[in-house]
C-alpha cells in the first residue's frame, strides 16, 4: 500500500498491559507499542498513560508518513459504546470516564470505543472462526471468562451494556466465593486464573493456565485432575448458556482456548453428555488469540473512515 493509504491507531487495554498499534487498511502493522497499565497508581494514571500512549504512537506514525485517520479503542469492564464511556471496570478502578471525548479532544481524530470482548468478537466475526456464520457466541477465556454474541458482525451489548457476563453464571451452588460477592461463579472454576489458582492449592507448585495444560497433557494426575474439573465446570456453563441464547457455533479464544484439541475434545464431549432440552452447538478455537482486541478496535476504526475501505485477510 502506498503511505497515504488509510491507517487506523488500534488500542487495546487490558489489566497488565496497554497495546497499542498503527494497522493500514490491509490489518498489516505500521507500527506498534505497548506500555504497562500500572493500575496500581489508580485509574486517573491509567488513563493519562492511554492518552499518552496515543498521542504518541500518532506523532510516531506521523513522522514516518503513515498518519492515522481514526482511533479505536477496545476497553475493560462496563462500556457504553454509543457515547464512548468507560461506566466501569472492577480491574482498573475508572468510572464514567468519557474516553471518546478525551481522545478525540487529544488527537482531533474520529474515535470508536468498544468494549474488549465486543472487539474480539468483531475480529473473529470478520476476519476468524466466525467467518462466514451470521450468529454465534465469542467467548474468550482468560483471567475472567466473558462472552458476546455476534450477529451479522454486530456486538449485542444489552440494555445496559452487561450483556455477556456468563463467567458469573452460578454452576457450583454454594461454591467457592467469587470476587463479585456470589458464590460457585463459572469464572472461579474454568478460567485460566482458575486452573493456576487451583493448581497451586492441589500442588503447592505455582503454574500457569499453560502449563498446567502442558502438563496434562504429559500426563500428570494433579495437572489432569485440574483440568478434567475446569473442562467439567466449563461444559456446564456453556451449556446453560446454549439452553438460553442457542448459537449454532461457539468461538473460544482467550489464553484457556490455546490449548486446542486438550480443551475442545473433552469439552465438546461433555457438552454432549450434559445437554438435555438444547442442541449442542459446534465449538470452535478463535483464530486471533491475545490479538483479537487491537484487530477488533482497529477494524471498528476503519469503519469511522469516509469512502471504501479495503480489509484484506492479513492479521497483527
Amino acid at each position: 500500500m502506498s503511505p497515504a493509504a488509510p491507517c487506523v491507531l488500534a488500542v487495546d487495554v487490558g489489566g497488565t498491559g496497554i497495546k497499542a498499534t498503527v494497522l493500514d487498511a490491509d490489518l498489516a502493522v505500521r507500527h506498534t507499542t505497548w506500555r504497562p497499565t500500572g493500575r496500581e497508581r489508580g485509574p486517573r494514571a491509567v488513563v493519562d498513560t492511554v492518552t499518552a500512549l496515543v498521542t504518541e504512537l500518532l506523532d510516531t506514525a506521523g513522522r514516518h508518513g503513515t498518519p492515522p485517520q481514526a482511533v479505536g479503542l477496545a476497553l475493560p469492564g462496563i462500556v457504553d459504546e454509543t457515547t464512548g464511556t468507560a461506566v466501569h471496570s472492577a480491574t482498573i478502578g475508572w468510572r464514567n470516564v468519557t474516553f471518546h471525548d478525551i481522545i478525540s479532544g487529544a488527537t482531533d481524530l474520529p474515535v470508536a470505543v468498544t468494549h474488549d470482548v465486543r472487539a474480539g468478537g468483531t475480529a473473529e466475526a470478520r476476519l476468524g472462526a466466525g467467518r462466514g456464520h451470521d450468529h454465534f457466541l465469542f467467548v474468550p477465556i482468560g483471567t475472567s471468562i466473558g462472552a458476546v454474541i455476534m450477529t451479522g458482525s454486530r456486538a449485542g451489548t444489552g440494555a445496559h451494556h452487561c450483556a455477556g457476563k456468563i463467567g458469573h453464571l452460578r454452576i457450583r451452588p454454594n461454591g467457592e466465593p467469587c470476587t463479585c460477592g456470589a458464590r460457585g461463579c463459572a469464572e472461579t472454576y474454568a478460567s485460566a486464573a482458575a486452573v493456576a489458582r487451583r493448581y497451586a492449592a492441589v500442588t503447592g507448585r505455582t503454574a500457569d493456565a499453560a502449563e498446567v495444560a502442558a502438563r496434562t497433557a504429559a500426563g500428570e494426575l494433579p495437572a489432569r485432575a485440574v483440568w478434567d474439573e475446569a473442562v467439567d465446570a466449563l461444559a456446564d456453563m456453556l451449556v446453560l448458556t446454549t439452553t438460553v441464547l442457542d448459537p449454532p457455533l461457539i468461538v473460544l479464544g482467550g489464553g484457556l482456548s490455546q490449548a486446542g484439541d486438550l480443551l475442545l475434545d473433552p469439552l465438546r464431549t461433555a457438552m454432549a453428555a450434559k445437554a438435555t432440552v438444547s442442541a449442542v452447538p459446534t465449538v470452535e478455537a478463535a483464530e486471533h488469540g491475545e490479538r483479537a482486541g487491537c484487530l477488533g478496535a482497529g477494524l471498528q476504526a476503519l469503519d469511522l473512515i469516509p469512502g471504501p475501505v479495503r480489509t484484506g485477510a492479513r492479521s497483527l
